[in-house]
Order: C-alpha cells, then structure tokens, then sequence
C-alpha cells in the first residue's frame, strides 16, 4: 500500500509562537495538568518508578516469610504495611496471598507496563517521527490521570478495613467474587477495589493506545516512509493494537465480576455452590472458566505488551553503541507483526488444567510453539547486530548485551510449558515463576533500565555517572540470577508456588536432597551439612535483598545526576541517527528549532565513504536545499 506521509501541521505556527515569545504555563498545566508528551511521559515514569519500588517491597515480605518461615519480619519490611494486618510482625497466609497477589497487579499493571510503553512510548515515539506531540494531546492527558486515579485506588485498598486483594493477580471466580463479603459493605472491601480500579487502569491503556496508533500512522515527518522508521516506533505500534484489542474483554470481564459482588449476579458464578459450609444464596449458571478465557485473551498479549517495549529499547541502544547498522531491520518488523498476531492464539495454554479436549490442546501447543519462531527472530537479529561491531560498553549498552542472554533464558525455560504432558507436573510450580520471572524481570526490566540510561542525557542535557551505572548493573546481573534460577530447580521438584511458609508444612516434597553432606558444595556453602530443595530459598531470599541494595547506586545516581551529572556538550552525545536526537537538549516546546525531513534510514552507521561513523536519517538544515525523496511503496 501507498505510505504517505505528513508533514507537520502545526509546526509553522509552532515557529511562530518563538518568534514573539511562548507563553509560560502556570505551574499546575506545566506539571500536573500538561498535555505535552515529554511530560505526561515523565509522568508515567516516575509514578511507574514508584508502583515498581512499592511491588519488589512486597515481593521482599514475601520473601522472608519463604526462606525463614514464623519468623519476625525485620524492622525496615515491618515500617509500611505489615504492622498494620499482624501484631507480631510474622507473615501468615492470608497476608502472604494480599502481598501476593498485589506484587503481581502492581508490578505488571502499574509497574512494567506504564514504564515501557507509557512513559518510554511518550516521551520518545513522537520525537522519532518528528511530531510536536501526540495527536490527542488532552487525551494523553486523560490517560495518565485514569491510570493514577486506578493506582491511587490499588494502594487505598490496603488500608480498608477488609486489606487488598487476596486471591491472586489473575482474580478467578468463583473465590474473586465470594471473597470478603463477609463485611459490611462489599464496596468497600479490597476485592472489590481491585476490579473498580482495574477498570480505570484498562481504560487508560486504551485511551494510550488509540493515541499512539493514530500519532504513528498520522504525525510522521516528510520523508518518513514505513521502512524508515526506527524498529522502536513498530514496537509501539503493535503493543498499541495489542492493547486496543486484548484490554477490553478483560475490562468487561471485570465489570461483570463487579456486577457478581455488588448485584447479585451470576455472570461467573456456578450454581451449587458453597461457600463457608452453606450454599452461596444467588441464581447461578454462570462459568468460572468463562472469566479464565476472558483473562487470558488478555493475558498472553499481555506478555508482549511488558516485552516489546524493552526489545524496542535494546534495538535503539545496541547500533548506536556497535557503530554498524541493525542487522535484519525488515525481518524484526515482520517478526514482531506476526508476534503480535500469535499472541491472541496461545492464551489457553496456561488452562492445561481446565480439561480441554485433546484438539484443543493440541491447537494451542502448536500455537505457543510457533510464536517462539518470532521472538528468536529477534533475539537473533539483535545479537548477529553485535557482530563485526565496534562495541562502546557504554552503560546502556551493559544493560542490552545483558538483556539479551536473559530474554533467552527466560523464552527457552517457556518452551516446554507448551505441551500440556509436561505442564500437568509443571503447573503452579517455582519452575513457571522463574520462567515468567526471567522474561520480565531480568529479562524486560534490564530493557528499560537501558532506555533509562540512554535517553537520560536528551530529558536532562547531563550524563549518569559512568561509576554508579556500573555499581548499579553487575550487582543487580549478579542478584537477579541468584534470586530466579534456583526457582528452575525447585519448580522441577514439584515446590509449589504458594506455599507462605516455604514449603515446610509439605516435607515429602521440601526435605528432597540436593547436595550431599560433606560434599564439595555441602563444605562451600553450608559447613558440610546436607543441603535440601528448602534451604534454597534462604539463597533466593539473599539475592532479593542484594538485589534491593543494588538499586540504591541507581537512586543516588538518577536523582544527583540532575543536579551534579556531567553536561552533555553536543545534543547527540552517543552519536546516534534517529529524529529524537535532533531536538535541543532537553526537547523545548514543540520538540523541533525546524522542520524534520528524512531522506534515509534508521539505522545509518559507519556508511563506507561518511566522513563520521553515523549519518542522521533527517536532513540538516544547512542542507535542506538537497531532494527528498518520494515515499516508497511496501
């Protein structure tokens, strides 16, 4: 088809507003109420750099009461919430199920999501097409403050009388909605909470991704043909449909769970059933597995939601530090389309265990094995793109090079979750948190962390120190392994994921030995004495808190570098070549001092001939006089 591209619309009025000066907005449009993309970007961020440090905090509780099961929490896990649910400070079950299940909605909703395609995907997808802003400026807007009001709802909800959530991050029915109805007022419980705000979190994320698409497909500068743009921009683009078009069957599904608690419907509640030793007084016919379906329509599209934007990151960080072009830039545009379409089609494999038929299952093995295909697309892609290169292991770069053994751990320990004979010994095991785990967390987070530390220079005009950025990333690399692949171990010994006491009431299971005593790792680690599938999680709970400790060189070193960080002296310090580094440092109102034309790719590194080892893929303005060339057709 045809891309035609736009020129920008408002730019010229853009110029001249500068020429007679640009109106100052107050504080509160600037900041709190502002429409422009840079700063509802850096919204996102920092609220989304909140809701993550609030999730590891109750991933820490977690932790403790696993590795050293009736045992006090220490006073810094006791300063914020435990206190307030038990008088001892030990963790019991119903807490651990609250921590649970919130570490999980606020990590992947509020966290991960908000960070990559929010807060990335605004501030740094209209600078790459050349755009003043998104399209809907106001319903950028709307869409930061949906997503606050949800999150303010999530955190309000532990301290109701009832406490957050309890029955895990996916909320089934039928325990979803017959849970805490035991109070007084069932709107005012934590269950009930979760779904209200659920409904603000979706709709914000639908209200961002229209925006996106239509910035994309509309807003581009002259000379930006599809194949021109950064594999970033398609990233955004197809995280956008995933969410335009997975997020409302789970919005409806909470609204209907909602209607289950508050109007005594039955839309996933079966008849028959008991609850507390009597029968649950409502019509019933409903199904639970209903529910699972509409949460899983999301939920596997969801995983690329997290992922993409990381993989986006890492193919901008990784050509501007390798100094050569990115290898196979049409293939990963295809792969990530055809990843987008296979997301929607392998959901049901986490519903093994529901019963499905023997084709059905079948179909969604097949499915889940296919869209591996894809994401070693671009795995491969990204690390044939390393060869041959001149390689600056800059700070981002660490975090690239590191995201991509990661991301491949975690994609080849999912590969035998695909077939349901394995999965039936597999299923609700340590073993799939680590998998998930290793693609979100070292895997996706170390992603971000590299878009953090790339494009900190063009929000701010100063560098991150280079000695903090390497105190911050190998002792995080080191913990992140230490927390998570021990899990893989566990998993496969059947440790189930939701023990709260570490498995110590299911000895047969826990005591299985797994070093010999006096043997050589018996003598290393734990002065000759036997070593069971249990004592790992005192390992597991060490990484987790060497990992907490490693992020405090990254807090010291994001917020001090704004004041005393090293100011960058040219507007593009990494020598990089896409539209974003054509902007003043930091981008002023308006992003651009003149209008973007592109006359070439993305990806322009060490062109035989240049006179420097990168060539921008927009045209300078002292050589604006040179042709552009027509759009091409793909």
């Amino acid at each position: 088809m045809a891309t035609a591209t736009t020129a920008n619309p408002h730019l010229a009025d853009h110029s001249h507003d500068s020429d007679h000066g640009h109106h100052e907005d107050p504080f509160w449009r600037k900041y709190v109420f502002s429409t422009d993309h840079k700063m509802i970007g850096l919204q996102y961020g920092f609220t989304a750099l909140f809701f993550l440090a609030f999730g590891f905090y109750l991933m820490l509780c977690m932790r403790w009461s696993i590795a050293y099961p009736g045992v006090q929490l220490p006073w810094y896990l006791r300063l914020f919430l435990v206190d307030r649910f038990v008088s001892d400070g030990v963790m019991n079950g119903s807490l651990y199920n609250m921590f649970g299940a919130m570490h999980g909605t606020i990590m992947v909703f509020l966290g991960i999501v908000p960070l990559g395609f929010a807060a990335f995907g605004n501030y740094v997808t209209p600078l790459q097409i050349g755009a003043i802003d998104m399209a809907f400026p106001r319903l950028n807007m709307a869409s930061f403050w949906c997503f606050f009001i949800g999150g303010l709802m999530m955190l309000g909800s532990f301290f109701m009388p009832s406490g957050a959530a309890q029955v895990g991050w996916t909320n089934y029915s039928p325990l979803a909605t017959t849970a805490q109805l035991d109070y007084p007022n069932v709107f005012w419980t934590g269950q009930t909470m979760w779904l209200s705000a659920m409904v603000f979190i979706i709709t914000s994320s639908l209200l961002g991704a229209v925006n996106f698409i239509a910035t994309i497909i509309n807003l581009r500068a002259k000379g930006l043909t599809w194949m021109r743009l950064p594999f970033f921009v398609w990233a955004m683009m197809v995280t956008g449909f995933l969410l335009l078009l997975a997020f409302p069957p789970l919005e409806v599904a909470a609204i209907m769970q909602l209607m289950d608690r508050l109007a005594f419907s039955s839309f996933f509640v079966p008849e028959g059933l008991v609850v507390n030793g009597a029968r649950f007084d409502v019509s019933g016919g409903g199904s639970p597995l209903l529910y699972q379906h509409l949460f899983w329509f999301l939920g596997h599209p969801e995983v690329y939601v997290l992922l993409l934007p990381a993989i986006a990151i890492v193919a901008e960080v990784i050509p501007a530090n390798t100094r050569k072009p990115l290898w196979g830039y049409r293939s990963m545009v295809y792969g990530v389309l055809v990843l987008g379409f296979l997301s929607f089609i392998v959901g049901a494999h986490h519903m093994y265990m529901t019963g499905m038929g023997a084709w059905v299952s079948a179909f969604f093995q097949t499915t889940t094995v296919l869209i591996s295909v894809p994401s070693v697309i671009l795995l491969t892609c990204l690390l044939i793109s390393l060869w041959g290169g001149s390689i600056r292991f800059t700070p981002p770069m660490l975090w690239a090079t590191a995201f991509l053994p990661m991301f491949g751990i975690g994609g080849l320990t999912g590969l035998p979750l695909a077939f349901n004979l394995i999965d039936l010994h597999l299923h609700d095991t340590y073993y799939v948190i680590g998998h998930f785990h290793y693609v979100v967390a070292p895997g996706v987070i170390f992603g971000l962390f590299a878009g953090l530390y790339h494009w900190y220079p063009n929000w701010t005009g100063r560098m991150l120190n280079g000695f903090l950025a390497h105190l911050h990333f190998w002792p995080s690399l080191i913990a992140m392994n230490v927390l998570f692949a021990p899990m893989m171990v566990q998993g496969v010994a059947g440790f189930h994921r939701r023990w709260y006491d570490g498995g110590q009431s299911f000895p047969l299971t826990t005591d299985k030995v797994l070093f010999e005593a006096n043997g050589f790792i018996s003598n290393l680690f734990a002065n000759g004495e036997l070593i069971t599938i249990r004592d790992l999680n005192i390992l597991m709970t060490f990484g987790a808190m060497m990992l907490a400790v490693a992020q405090l060189p990254f807090i010291i070193n994001f917020f001090g570098s704004l004041v005393f960080g090293k100011k960058i002296t040219s507007d593009n310090p990494w020598g990089a070549t896409t539209l974003e580094w054509a902007t003043p440092t930091p981008p002023p109102h308006g992003n651009f001092t003149f209008e973007p034309v592109a006359d070439k790719g993305p990806y322009e590194y060490s062109v035989p001939g240049a006179d420097r080892d990168f060539t921008p893929q927009w045209i300078e303005p002292a050589e604006e006089g040179r042709p552009v060339e027509e759009p091409v057709k793909v």
